[in-house]
């Protein structure tokens, strides 16, 4: 088995429309000048920990939001891609080194744009286990609870008071 991937492109069908609620979530997040939060989504146990964490730092963090990865990534001409590509900075919390989400995301917003954190340095552990269904449903909200609190401590710190944000990488 290959331990690296060279550079590649994927081909997406195209869609037609897109997705009304999420128009309106981003119209606003754009008006209310909101960064947007991004994460790994996977079934894994480390992609639910990001998923969880990037939930409780968009809630915590009055000028931060969720953004949708998917309607981000394969919806180019909508209103929620534009409102990552255009946002001063985005916050990507993968789940792991693999970093999937913000190696695509990098390619949407380029680097120097965001602040890519990877999970699990933040709480080291279930580096043997897959799926997220092995780990108690409770365990994985405390767990992500702790990775939430360094990463808004980080972002408190770093960017208090909507200071100039500057790319940070955490747990690289």
């Amino acid at each position: 088995m290959e331990s690296y991937t060279p550079d590649f492109s994927l081909e997406v069908q195209g869609v037609k429309g897109f997705c009304p609620a999420g128009e309106v979530y981003a119209k606003r997040s754009i008006a209310e000048k909101k960064i947007p939060v991004l994460s790994c989504e996977g079934p894994c146990i480390r992609g639910d920990i990001a998923r969880l964490a990037a939930n409780l730092v968009a809630q915590e963090l009055p000028s931060y939001a969720r953004a949708c990865h998917a309607e981000t990534f394969f919806v180019p001409h909508s209103t929620m891609a534009r409102w990552v590509k255009q946002a001063e900075k985005s916050v990507m919390i993968d789940g792991c080194f693999l970093k999937c989400h913000g190696r695509a995301l990098k390619g949407l917003v380029g680097e120097g744009t965001m602040i890519h954190i990877d999970a699990l340095p933040l709480y080291q552990k279930y580096t043997d286990i897959f799926s997220m269904d092995d780990v108690p449903e409770e365990e994985r909200k405390a767990v992500a609870r702790q990775v939430a609190d360094k990463i808004v401590a980080m972002l408190r710190t770093e960017h208090p008071q909507g200071a100039a944000l500057q790319t940070v990488s955490l747990g690289q």
